[in-house]
């Protein structure tokens, strides 16, 4: 088929946009703020100030775009190599301003965002707290980056993980209590958290229910009183939690009964991503190997209070 030269030049032009991911229609992403951002073009230089954003973005197949990350931003190992922009309370603005991006990516509650914002500069601020908010960040984020297609599968295969994660708990496992330690004060995450659900898909019951807020701090005495079947915590604070003073009488830590995770799986549990489908794999893997829980009596238990207000974790 001939093609006249105005409309040969036109299809063209439209090839040419398409290429540069200008010539989609333009798309409003909505951030957790209630700021509507528009996006008439692809962003391709991108600047992450949040480690669960960053790697949202990397699994989204965008990881390319980055220019710039946070400083506890090191998954995937590629974005170690990137300049690295403080954290919550110290991201450095002139340095971000310098970097051009057409996109920054930041926690709701990272200091910088409205000075950014003011300076002209196009910022989406996202701070999922529960797996629903985390599908739904990956669907903005995809949204922004002109590429919504891959938010739904990248939903769907850590969906596959967590319940293929699930299906690996032994059946004796399911149904225990669980006490899972983001700090040492100590704060855990409860049944509220994303963290939280994700043990809830596993078949895990929490010492810390919905009414205590998704990362409330504890008095010793309520894990204590409380005697989960199985603690949860980084590689260093469970092996250090039969030395706390009164730990030694949980009988979680008297069974052997803890899970202690290395950096790279602690900081995946850490994170509301799409890394959280290998957080589950390895509370799956550690139930596997510490065998059967123990059976004990507890006489006279009951349920303590929290000590403060809830007050959320950040990493």
């Amino acid at each position: 088929m001939n093609l006249a030269p105005a409309a040969l030049a036109r299809a063209l032009l439209l090839a040419l946009l398409a290429a540069c991911g200008l010539g989609r229609a333009a798309t409003t992403v909505v951030d957790d703020r209630g700021r509507a951002l528009s996006f008439d073009h692809a962003p391709r230089r991108v600047v992450s100030l949040s480690p669960a954003l960053t790697e949202t973005l990397c699994a989204l197949g965008a990881c390319d775009r980055l220019v710039g990350t946070d400083r506890h931003s090191n998954w995937p190992a590629s974005v170690q190599a990137l300049p690295k922009l403080g954290g919550l309370d110290d991201a450095p603005i002139e340095r971000i301003v310098a970097l051009q991006p057409d996109l920054v990516l930041a926690a709701t509650s990272t200091r910088a965002v409205d000075r950014l914002s003011s300076l002209g500069l196009r910022v989406l601020a996202l701070e999922p707290r529960t797996l629903a908010e985390v599908r739904q960040v990956i669907d903005r984020v995809a949204q922004a980056l002109g590429t919504p297609a891959a938010a739904g599968q990248l939903w769907q295969q850590l969906e596959q993980r967590l319940q293929a994660a699930a299906e690996r708990v032994p059946p004796a496992w399911r149904g225990q209590r669980v006490y899972f330690e983001v700090a040492s004060v100590p704060y855990a995450a409860g049944e509220a958290s994303f963290i939280g659900e994700v043990l809830g898909r596993l078949g895990l019951v929490n010492v810390v229910p919905r009414s205590m807020g998704p990362f409330p701090q504890l008095s010793p005495e309520f894990v204590i009183r409380a005697q989960p079947d199985v603690v949860m915590a980084s590689a260093a604070e469970a092996a250090a939690m039969p030395a706390r003073p009164g730990w030694g009488r949980l009988q979680a830590v008297q069974a052997g009964h803890r899970c202690g995770f290395e950096p790279s799986p602690y900081d995946a549990m850490m994170r509301a991503g799409p890394r959280l489908a290998e957080a589950a794999e390895a509370v799956a893997q550690c139930l596997a190997r510490l065998g059967p829980p123990r059976r004990f009596e507890t006489p006279g238990a009951s349920w303590p209070a929290p000590v403060s207000p809830p007050a959320a974790a950040s990493r």
